[in-house]
């Protein structure tokens, strides 16, 4: 009887992940009133699913991205080494932002 044994080698971690911007509105809702009930703002995340990219007008799109670049620092560290802002023209004067966060 012969037993063949192959070694598996690991997965190589990838380089990169593709992320897309979105801008979630949120609307505070506590029942203490001090916490701010009723307060409304808007925040910036990124998704994996360029379904959930929010369709920028070309005219808005830069001060998000500025916004986005300038807080980067704070999301870099592990295995984040960097991050690459790209606008992409989808038509219609609209944009959506994509986002590659560079792993090791």
């Amino acid at each position: 009887m012969t037993v063949t044994v192959t070694a598996t080698r690991p997965r190589p971690m990838p380089s990169s992940n593709t992320l897309y911007l979105a801008v979630l509105p949120l609307i505070h809702v506590s029942s203490n009133q001090v916490f701010g009930f009723g307060l409304a703002e808007e925040t910036l995340t990124l998704f994996p699913d360029r379904n959930f990219a929010t369709e920028f007008f070309e005219d808005e799109v830069d001060g998000y991205i500025a916004t986005f670049e300038n807080r980067t620092k704070f999301l870099t560290g592990g295995h984040v080494k960097s991050w690459e802002v790209q606008k992409e023209s989808i038509g219609n004067r609209r944009v959506i932002v994509k986002v590659i966060q560079h792993v090791e």
